[in-house]
């Protein structure tokens, strides 16, 4: 994503926009963290390793919390992902893009929207209060991961290799209140229902 020929006002105006979405989340009270960026593509190959940001700070645990004034610091003159620390005021579910597109309808249909983000690699983040425990249903599937306490996830527009991550709901539509995080499990495990009827329904027909 950080390409080596982006102009120098380009990787300007990047850094602002995620410093900018950084101190607008920190002074929330959302637990903002710097996270590392995709090496830039130099036209030798991608770097293969880079899988999705991590934290900067290996203490990153013992920085949640801290003040949006110095938070707001961490994004002054360098490039980081824009990532938040799960399991004290947010959690979120991530699942694979048609979980996804299902959840999604079943919660526009029911008039009740979640921030939704969508990172470059086909995964999708439902964004919740935080919770105890998320449905077996749930929790036995390897595609279905639960950031709570001790995890983080990467908000927009925090750089992947081939894109950054972009909200497909955005906390706005919310009023920046995040969604009771049961009735967004629930909502995941009917949309998991349907999902297996239609792959029953399919598999039949052929």
């Amino acid at each position: 994503m950080l390409d080596a020929n982006w102009p120098d006002s380009w990787r300007s105006a990047f850094r602002i926009e995620l410093r900018a979405e950084a101190i607008g989340l920190a002074w929330r009270g959302w637990p903002v963290l710097p996270g590392a960026t995709p090496a830039p593509i130099t036209g030798e190959g991608d770097d293969l390793t880079w899988r999705r940001p991590v934290p900067v700070h290996e203490n990153w645990r013992e920085l949640v919390g801290t003040h949006a004034h110095e938070a707001a610091g961490w994004f002054t003159g360098r490039t980081h992902s824009l990532l938040v620390a799960t399991g004290t005021v947010v959690d979120a579910i991530e699942v694979d893009q048609e979980l996804g597109k299902r959840a999604a309808r079943l919660l526009r249909a029911a008039g009740h929207p979640a921030p939704i983000a969508a990172m470059p690699n086909g995964r999708w983040l439902f964004l919740t209060t935080p919770a105890d425990r998320i449905p077996a249903e749930l929790a036995e599937l390897v595609s279905v991961q639960w950031h709570g306490a001790g995890s983080y996830i990467p908000l927009p527009p925090s750089p992947f290799q081939h894109g950054v991550v972009h909200w497909r709901v955005k906390p706005e539509v919310c009023g920046w209140q995040l969604p009771d995080a049961t009735e967004v499990h629930d909502v995941l495990v009917r949309a998991l229902s349907v999902e297996r009827v239609s792959q029953l329904v399919e598999t039949t027909a052929a």
